[in-house]
């Protein structure tokens, strides 16, 4: 029963989120869907990432089960925001995103970051009409994640491994969390960083720079 009701949901999903991919087509946005668990460095990486790009350039989608605090460290930082909150939902679906974009000014939009739901399994099921996921693993999260969530990690195009300044106190094999994940997907970008002290960055924004452009 689960299979035929959750079938019908992911394909009515899929259709609007290739309604949004095709609006932000013809403006020329490009759409962004950073997924990660609670505490990854979602939020962090958003904030390092805006002091290197244009914030008027870029609109975000923060998505929440509450609050606005996400929301407002990123607003703070220049760019136009949306929030969303989901009242206990644990994603984000292609349709909120729809009703988003009707509050963003996208023509001087270069790209829009959606901040998921903090949640490593059902933001992976939902298309949101993005053109690149990426997926944000803190390493305080230990290691075995790409197995634990392999489609987290399949679906997605680019690895922020981040926090990584705190690997010398950290009893975590990075490079093995990096052959995990590449077994899953072996087209996968990784980035090892720190959204802290910005070590690493510079691959990332010049990754980030050639995306928008």
């Amino acid at each position: 029963m689960k299979i035929k009701v959750l079938k019908p949901i992911l394909e009515a999903n899929e259709s609007i989120a290739d309604e949004v991919r095709e609006v932000l087509r013809e403006q020329g946005v490009k759409l962004v869907n950073i997924i990660g668990s609670p505490g990854s460095g979602k939020t962090s990486l958003l904030e390092k990432t805006l002091t290197y790009l244009s914030p008027e350039e870029i609109g975000i989608i923060e998505g929440d089960i509450s609050t606005t605090y996400d929301a407002e460290r990123v607003y703070c930082m220049g760019a136009e925001v949306v929030q969303i909150n989901t009242q206990g939902a644990c994603h984000l679906d292609a349709n909120m995103i729809k009703e988003s974009l009707q509050n963003l000014t996208l023509n001087n939009k270069k790209i829009i970051f959606i901040e998921n739901v903090g949640n490593l399994v059902c933001p992976a099921e939902f298309r949101l009409g993005e053109d690149l996921r990426i997926i944000v693993l803190s390493l305080t999260e230990g290691e075995h994640k790409p197995l634990k969530y392999p489609l987290s990690f399949k679906s997605s195009q680019v690895l922020i491994i981040n926090k990584i300044d705190l690997l010398p106190h950290l009893k975590v094999d990075m490079k093995g969390i990096i052959e995990e994940a590449k077994k899953i997907n072996p087209d996968l970008k990784v980035f090892p960083l720190s959204s802290l002290s910005g070590e690493g960055f510079s691959g990332w924004i010049e990754y980030i720079r050639r995306f928008i452009a």
